[in-house]
Parts: C-alpha cells; sequence; structure tokens
C-alpha cells in the first residue's frame, strides 16, 4: 500500500524537504510520495508530517488561518510522527526564550529563536547524532537552540553545551536544515517513526 508524508508548504524549504524525502523512502523501501500541505484536510492522507524551516512567526500564523494548526496539534497528540526543522523545531516547542508567539507545543522543551545570530553569522559544521555511525553535515541558517527540555524529551545532538536536535516519542525537533545536506540519514531516522 503507498503512503504519503506531508511537508507544510506555507512557508520555507518546501521543496528541498519533498526532494530528500522522495530518496529517503526509497531507501527505506517505503512505497509512496511525499506531499504538499496546505488545508486541513490534506493532513488526513498522511502517515508522517514535515514542519520546515522559514520565519517562525510567520508559519504559525499561516497555520492559523489555513485551519492547519489545530489539526496538527490533535494528529500529534494521536501519535502521527512530525518533524519540525529550524522555525519547525521553534513551533513544536512548548515555550520560547523572549519572543512570544502561538506554537504548537507539543514538545516538553524551550527553544531560542535565531541562537547563533542573524543570517550573516549563519555556518556549517559537521556533528555527532546519537544513532548515527558517522558525523552528519549540518547547515544552519538563523537557527535556533533547544535551551531546555524535560525528561520526556531525548537530546539526539548538541554543539557544544548547545541543543540542536531533540526527541520525545513521535516527534523530532533539529534546529538546522538537514534538507539542504545531500545526507538522507536524518530523513530515513524520522521515517522510521513510522508505524
Amino acid at each position: 500500500m503507498d503512503i504519503n508524508v506531508g511537508v507544510i508548504a506555507v512557508q520555507g524549504a518546501v521543496s528541498e524537504h519533498i526532494g530528500i524525502l522522495k530518496r529517503a523512502m526509497k531507501e527505506n523501501g517505503i512505497e509512496g510520495k511525499p506531499i504538499p500541505i496546505r488545508k486541513s484536510n490534506e493532513l488526513e492522507k498522511v502517515v508522517a508530517l514535515i514542519i520546515p524551516g522559514g520565519e517562525s512567526t510567520a508559519i504559525s500564523k499561516q497555520l492559523v488561518e489555513s485551519d492547519l494548526f489545530d489539526r496538527i496539534v490533535e494528529r500529534g497528540k494521536e501519535g502521527l510522527p512530525i518533524m519540525g526543522t529550524c522555525a519547525g523545531c521553534v513551533l513544536l516547542a512548548k515555550r520560547t526564550v523572549r519572543k512570544k508567539m502561538k506554537l504548537l507545543g507539543l514538545m516538553d522543551m524551550t527553544v531560542e529563536r535565531n541562537a547563533f545570530g542573524r543570517q550573516r553569522e549563519s555556518f556549517e559544521q559537521d556533528i555527532d547524532i546519537c544513532g548515527l555511525e558517522r558525523p552528519f553535515h549540518g547547515i544552519f541558517i538563523r537557527a535556533p537552540i533547544i535551551t531546555h527540555v524535560s525528561d520526556k524529551c531525548k537530546i539526539l545532538a548538541r554543539i557544544g553545551d548547545k541543543i540542536i536536535m531533540a526527541k520525545q516519542k513521535n516527534l523530532m525537533a533539529v534546529a538546522f536544515h538537514p534538507e539542504l545536506s545531500n545526507d538522507t540519514r536524518i530523513h530515513r531516522a524520522f521515517l522510521s517513526l513510522i508505524k
């Protein structure tokens, strides 16, 4: 049976996620395809969901305006695997440092937006990730950090003392942009959460 994996398509690196998802699904032996999600009813067609990077406040507003926001929360609580990258990582959190915005609140963690600085402070770095045998080349663009997690969250990666990747049951938060790498391993790990 073919399955669909959704990518929220209101803003951000949508085509990049769809491209790498196609490869990751093939490599994991999954029959199906990634699909862009713009409306609430489209969520019913997917077995997993990615919330890409972009501008977290703008994405949050667009999710509310398109009636996606509450349904994403419901599906996440029902066990739908959801991965948030960069701005998506921010939206998955229960709390943010300083800036107040409407969050999905699915992961018991606190995040700080643009924690490494503005666009000009963007950088790339190899990082060790729990469960991966060799380092992953991380691309950080106005990236957040996870400043605090509860014992419900498992920390998967850090840069120094800064948490940059975490998992809580069916949810995965990634502070960087794995879709901009040529490496499918994070997407493949995410797809392994599909039951």
